[in-house]
Parts: C-alpha cells; structure tokens; sequence
C-alpha cells in the first residue's frame, strides 16, 4: 500500500498493467444542518479497471465480510452489536461503465434494493489554478451538480477520467473534490494494487427505477420510516412489490419494532442534510 505523500514515480506504468487499482478517500460529512460541528469521517474506495470502476464505503466491505464469517460459524446467525459498529453514512454503490458511459446507484431503502442509472450530466469548467497535493500536481474544475456546486482538483499523472462518488469526466483522476459549503469532502490518501473488482452481495432481489422515482421513494422514506417500512412489508410500495433482505420475512416483537422505529426517527432526524439537495 501507497500513501499518497510518498512514491508516485512509475505509478501510470503500474497502472495501466495492473488488473485493478483501489483509491482509498477519505470522506468528511456534515450530515446534520442543525449541528455543523459534528462531522463524521469514513474512508470509501474507488476500485478501478480500464473498462469500469466501483465506488463505496469501506464498512460495506467490512460488513460482507462479517456477514460471511458468521454464515460460516454461527450457522446464519448475527450478532447486532458488530453491525451496529459498521453502520455507515455510504450505504450505497456507484458503478460506472466506461464504454457505455452509463453510471448506476445501487441504494436500499428500509428492507428493499434498488438501483437506477444516472440521467444527468456534469457540465465541469476547468480553472486556471494548480496545486500540488501530496505529490500530485492538480488543475481545479468546478462543476453545479445535484444542486451544490462542487470544486475538485484532478491530475493527469493517473490514466483514469474518474473520481469518487458520481464525479468523472475530468482529463484524469480526481484528487479532491469538495462542495462550495463545505459540507463534503472527498481526499484521496492512498492507493494499492487488486487482483480485481470487488463483488459486493446485494442481498436480495433489486428493483430497477427511474432516478425520480427512487427519490420519490427516499422521500417517503425520510418522511415517516416506521410507516413506509410497514407499507413495504406489505407489497404498496407503488413500484414493485419488494423481497426481503435474504427472501424471508421475520417480524420483530413490539419492543424491538419500536425501538428501531424510534431509531430510525432520530436517524432521519439528525440526517437532514444530504449530499444532493435537488
């Protein structure tokens, strides 16, 4: 493993024969409005080959992970205290297919999966200014995006027009990007080689929407959790009827029923201030 202040001679060469490449960020959120001192900080990974790439959380991997050890030991069975550890403000994956250009969110809202393709553009606006961060020599670019408008530093010393998050289409890769309010970050701090693409378990059938119509969803969602998960459960989602994580429905008893309901208040709660405003 590389860290971003240290050797980048003969990383394009490695690059480009490798068969894939992980860009560890490290992402800084405020996701309350009402509390901008409270930030939060996670790392997320950027894996990419010449035809694709993945971005998503690190405790996303940790979580697969946990989930197949314990398949493995305990006969199915999870312990709730090691998950509530790797619970995660970068619940979703982006993919983004090179060749077609097509970039796809994988999301869940409360028990169901869903993905849509992304159907805007970002318009970016390269800016004369230059800095070197780490050993990287980086031009800024500026795009609106999701209505935040997001400046990012991309160098071409590496081969791949991408960044992390939904963020491309720069003459490089994108070192840092970060929105004018200064509510989220992404900061490139290390690099390593793969053998491959990681293959993320999904857990469950995914429902295929349009963008509108996954916000739609979110939104209902964010309004009233307790409410839209007991309509889910129900088949009324009004896209598709949604399939259980891992095909089997197990209602909790009351207790445990209201204090997620309640957790997920206060989570909707203190979560008012999402990385796309529109």
């Amino acid at each position: 493993m590389k860290k971003i202040g240290l050797i980048v001679l003969g990383l394009t060469s490695q690059i480009i024969f490798a068969q894939a490449n992980r860009f560890i960020y490290q992402v800084t959120m405020k996701t309350d409005s009402t509390n901008r001192s409270e930030i939060k900080t996670e790392n997320a990974y950027l894996d990419v080959t010449p035809e694709k790439s993945i971005f998503y959380g690190e405790k996303r991997l940790q979580r697969d992970s946990l989930f197949t050890r314990m398949r493995q030991t305990n006969g199915g069975s999870f312990d709730r205290t090691q998950m509530q550890n790797l619970r995660s403000h970068i619940d979703f994956t982006i993919e983004k297919d090179f060749k077609t250009g097509k970039n796809t969110y994988h999301s869940r809202i409360a028990r169901d999966q869903y993905s849509y393709d992304e159907d805007r553009t970002m318009e970016w606006k390269i800016l004369p200014e230059t800095a070197e961060i780490g050993d990287y020599k980086t031009q800024k670019a500026q795009t609106n995006f999701a209505g935040r408008t997001w400046f990012a530093w991309f160098t071409t010393d590496v081969p791949f027009q991408d960044g992390p998050y939904k963020f491309s289409g720069l003459p490089g890769l994108i070192v840092k990007v970060e929105d004018s309010k200064g509510d989220y970050s992404f900061d490139l701090k290390e690099t390593k080689k793969i053998g491959a693409l990681t293959n993320l378990s999904q857990g469950g059938n995914i429902v295929k929407v349009k963008r509108k119509d996954y916000e739609k969803q979110e939104a209902l969602f964010r309004k009233d959790p307790a409410s839209f998960m007991q309509t889910s459960m129900r088949g009324g989602s009004g896209i598709s009827a949604p399939q259980s994580r891992g095909g089997s429905m197990r209602t909790p008893d009351p207790a445990q029923r209201k204090q997620m309901e309640d957790r997920m208040k206060e989570e909707m709660k203190k979560n008012n201030n999402p990385i796309e405003l529109k």
